[in-house]
């Protein structure tokens, strides 16, 4: 049987025998490690320290990418987080799913960790694997110190996920108004409140729409509306295939729901008109059965005036 086979405990030469004459059983190191990631979530910065002495290589993850740094900064250990960095764990080191110490605390709203993290030289603009950055994942979560704080250090709000998704656009989905108000006021050219638009209008988000319409009173655009026709139609260039889309939209509403209108009317009108002239050919035979009748029995009267039943 192969040494993987056997318990979680192995025998190693160098240990000493037992009072039983065997050799003690050491930890295997699969379990060092995972003793120390489970001391990094923890916060236990004695443990960790330990472990490293005893050898615990300080990038050491789980099965999904999460090393000791990544379990910290989403707990929000900050002397932990502070600690490891200064051992030399990687800042930007990432997950599976290509997350790293900044995406992590931004997603769980980790101010503290966040600024330390940005302070020793993450990157700030890192993408995952589907294109998510610390901002977007703090628009997400509705995290507002964290998304200012990236803002004002570099955060490019107009990186789209692989959805084309913003974190503006994101924020809107979700409702967290005040992130979308603070996206708005550092959107000073307008970059990324025009493809939120054309979301809003591919969804039909009349809400959202509004909102972002609403929010269109930056000093930018202030100086545009002053800066004589050519701005004017720049703008109205700029928002018109949102418009006619959401027109688009509600064109095709509307007829689908006059089709159907107009669809039910016509089967009621035709269900009306077959009943009617079932009806009326029902009452058309009976009259035409009592009519037979009465000359059948007028007929045999006059033929046979002797037979009295008739």
């Amino acid at each position: 049987m192969s040494e993987d086979n056997h318990s979680h405990y192995r025998l190693d030469p160098s240990d000493r025998l037992n009072g039983l004459g065997q050799r003690r059983k050491r930890p295997k190191k699969s379990d060092s490690n995972t003793s120390f990631l489970r001391a990094a979530r923890a916060g236990n910065l004695d443990k960790v320290l330990e472990y490293l002495k005893g050898g615990v290589d300080i990038s050491t993850c789980n099965q999904n990418g999460l090393n000791a740094l990544h379990l910290a900064a989403k707990e929000g250990h900050i002397d932990l987080v502070q600690e490891l960095l200064d051992r030399g764990a990687p800042v930007d080191s990432s997950t599976k799913k290509g997350n790293t110490a900044l995406h992590i605390s931004s997603l769980a709203g980790q101010a503290e960790v966040v600024k330390t993290l940005v302070k020793r030289g993450a990157d700030i603009n890192a993408q995952s694997q589907n294109g998510f950055t610390p901002l977007y994942m703090a628009a997400q979560e509705n995290h507002l110190d964290v998304v200012r704080y990236l803002l004002e250090n570099g955060g490019n709000q107009s990186t789209a996920t692989e959805d084309g998704f913003t974190p503006l656009a994101i924020a809107l989905q979700q409702g967290h108004n005040q992130v979308v108000s603070i996206l708005l006021e550092n959107d000073t050219k307008g970059k990324v409140r025009l493809p939120a638009l054309h979301i809003a209008a591919r969804k039909d988000d009349t809400k959202s729409a509004a909102l972002l319409l609403q929010n269109d009173h930056n000093a930018d655009v202030q100086s545009k509306m002053g800066g004589g026709h050519h701005a004017w139609l720049t703008e109205i260039a700029e928002l018109l295939p949102c418009v006619l889309h959401s027109l688009h939209i509600h064109l095709k509403k509307s007829l689908l729901v006059l089709f159907f209108t107009t669809s039910l009317c016509f089967i009621l009108h035709f269900i009306y008109v077959f009943f009617s002239c079932v009806f009326l050919s029902l009452q058309n035979f009976l009259l035409f059965k009592s009519s037979v009748t009465i000359c059948v029995k007028k007929y045999l009267k006059i033929v046979f005036p002797e037979l009295c039943i008739w």
